[in-house]
């Protein structure tokens, strides 16, 4: 029965690069349905009925991998969103003052992201093609930017900084020591 399988692997290959776009998604997704048919072969009552039965089990392969897919896009899409939303200007001027002093800090590229993107508005996709970056390393670089920020703000400014820094009393240098 599975050389029976092994036989018509090219056909499931066809089968599943159609259903999914990408030779390379649909070799994986193969080779995991066979990974996982090896150990429910017993089920079979008629050796008839195995390529039929395979086929059901690409099907539901295929199913979850689109369900995978789906969920990954709209996190990533979550995210993006995420860091293209504006700050309400009276957010803005509560913020920390040492922020400004402590964001030049940081490596360049990232005093570079957080500036074009948190101070100046500009789209993450937009700063990417300014960067000659793709938008999600972009996103990634926003996102590492802001971390680096909080840590030196909390070795700034302390417990202020646990406390979303508004309106700051901690009268902290401007650049970490």
């Amino acid at each position: 029965m599975l050389a029976r399988l092994v036989a018509q692997r090219h056909e499931f290959l066809g089968f599943l690069e159609r259903r999914v776009g990408s030779r390379a998604v649909a070799e994986d997704i193969l080779q995991e349905a066979f990974t996982r048919s090896l150990t429910k072969v017993g089920q079979l009552e008629q050796e008839e009925s195995a390529v039929a039965w395979f086929y059901r089990i690409l099907r539901n392969a295929v199913t979850d991998y689109q369900r995978r897919s789906g969920v990954a896009a709209r996190s990533l899409e979550a995210f993006s969103n995420e860091l293209t939303t504006e700050v309400a200007p009276e957010t803005d001027a509560a913020v920390c003052q040492c922020i400004t002093g402590l964001a030049r800090n940081l490596k360049p590229e990232y005093a570079a992201a957080l500036q074009a993107v948190e101070v100046e508005g500009v789209p993450v996709k937009d700063f990417a093609e300014t960067q000659g970056i793709t938008s999600g390393n972009a996103a990634v670089r926003v996102f590492r930017a802001r971390e680096a920020l909080k840590v030196q703000l909390r070795r700034c400014c302390g417990s202020c900084a646990d406390d979303g820094c508004r309106d700051c009393t901690c009268h902290a240098p401007a650049s970490p020591a």
